[in-house]
């Protein structure tokens, strides 16, 4: 080879290495950039309708679950004014095949729908009826569980509670086939009768976390509450490897079953054997409020819990400005393993961690415009953001329009698509249409 050949062959070498790396410096940019809208779509109808919860059904169609006070526009069976239950089944590009409401005639609420393994459906929250659907109200909100079939009919539902508040917020299917239903109780309300824990059954106050071990008919196996004589409330399960059950929540107390709490609201986290004991619980947080809402189960049988923290000591390791996305990762015998801040300067908050093919779906919502967001269409926008395995961030995304949007909950479809659900009160930006005071907004991006 001659040595201008030589030299030819190695600038074209050259020119393919650089030409490689800025390519890849452009896959790269496009990562951060990811989340384009597939479509957007508001439901609801003239007065204040939210999605809380989405669930993928087998038949690969989604059923999101949130609450109506409406009785038009998309709510087709509904006659009175009065909040209730709303399920929607929807298909892969935003149609809606079947929409129900439950309830009856004063506030019903709901939180978190699960496909059950017969490829039914439950659906949980809190209510205030014992009339229309619901039964069995025992005064204020009780926890309501309702069992479906595929089409949303009611199999069977059925209420827990005392007379003051009682809420459920979050639910799973158990190994066994049962369910695990988790929120607070206000105890100083119930007298302490349903814990089967403590001798001393009045020593705690204002909420507790509330764990209801159910059976696959809802009859109670077991109902503990946990906490201290300030606020306490649960707002994510799951079931460990060992058949035990890893709840978590915020809490304001620094006594009974809380002992090392750092400052004002602490990310809460206990671990429960199948019988409900108490096997651990531990602090997470600084000197501020630090409000954990959500939680998912990692392939090392660790676990990230996902909310918000105001702090900028503790465990937190550098807030971004007001409140941020707060992640923390902690193994099975809750030690603490990271610790990662996501957001700008205002106010961001997660409501929801999803597992994806590649790490994890996090969403909720933001009024920032710097740091890791790069714009805001005004007041809260949805805030949807990809993170691995280290919680390193792979992309983020906000959407919205210019009035106040909240994302709750995220999920990640086959073809790896990203559906978010909230509620809306914009009309402009990302949403097209708004249908009166405050719609469920449904967003597809890929």
């Amino acid at each position: 080879m001659t040595n201008l050949k030589r030299y030819y062959v190695i600038y074209c070498l050259l020119l393919l290495i650089v030409f490689s790396c800025k390519e890849d410096d452009v896959q790269d940019f496009e990562v951060i950039d990811q989340g384009q809208i597939v479509w957007s779509k508001t439901f609801g109808g003239s007065n204040d309708d939210v999605a809380q919860s989405i669930t993928t059904t087998s038949d690969g169609n989604y059923v999101v679950l949130g609450s109506t006070a409406s009785t038009d526009g998309t709510i087709t069976d509904k006659t009175e004014v009065d909040t209730d239950y709303w399920l929607t089944k929807f298909g892969p590009e935003g149609n809606i095949i079947w929409s129900k409401t439950y309830g009856g005639s004063l506030e019903d609420i709901g939180q978190k729908a699960i496909q059950t393994s017969d490829n039914g459906l439950a659906i949980v929250g809190y209510s205030q009826s014992s009339d229309g659907d619901a039964s069995g109200n025992q005064g204020f909100h009780d926890n309501w569980l309702l069992r479906l079939d595929s089409q949303g009919n009611i199999l069977w539902e059925k209420s827990y509670g005392y007379a003051g508040h009682d809420h459920a917020y979050s639910l799973i299917q158990t190994n066994d086939g049962g369910f695990f239903m988790t929120g607070f109780l206000d105890v100083t309300a119930s007298g302490g009768e349903g814990n089967q824990r403590n001798s001393n059954a009045n020593r705690h106050g204002i909420g507790e976390f509330w764990c209801h071990k159910l059976d696959a008919n809802g009859n109670i196996q077991w109902r503990r509450y946990f906490g201290g004589t300030n606020n306490d409330r649960s707002y994510g399960v799951v079931q460990a490897n060992d058949g035990g059950y890893v709840v978590t929540g915020f809490s304001e107390s620094n006594d009974f079953d809380i002992t090392n709490n750092h400052g004002s609201y602490d990310y809460w986290v206990i671990k429960l054997d199948a019988q409900g004991n108490l096997l651990w619980e531990k602090s997470f947080g600084g000197s501020e409020i630090d409000q954990s809402r959500a939680i998912v189960k990692t392939n090392d049988n660790g676990y990230i819990i996902a909310g918000n923290s105001f702090s900028t000591d503790g465990d937190i390791v550098s807030n971004l400005g007001s409140s941020d996305f707060w992640l923390i990762k902690i193994n099975d015998l809750g030690e603490l393993l990271w610790s990662k801040n996501y957001g700008g300067s205002n106010f961001d908050y997660a409501t929801s961690i999803r597992k994806s093919t590649i790490g994890y779906v996090v969403a909720g919502y933001s009024q920032s415009i710097d740091n890791q967001l790069s714009s805001n269409f005004g007041n809260n926008d949805y805030w949807v953001m990809k993170i691995d395995e280290q919680g390193t961030l792979l992309w983020q995304k906000n959407l919205g329009g210019s009035a106040m949007d909240l994302a709750w909950d995220a999920i990640e479809t086959a073809d790896n698509d990203i559906i978010v659900v909230g509620e809306t009160e914009s009309m402009d930006h990302d949403i097209i249409e708004n249908r009166g005071s405050k719609d469920a907004l449904v967003l597809r991006m890929n």
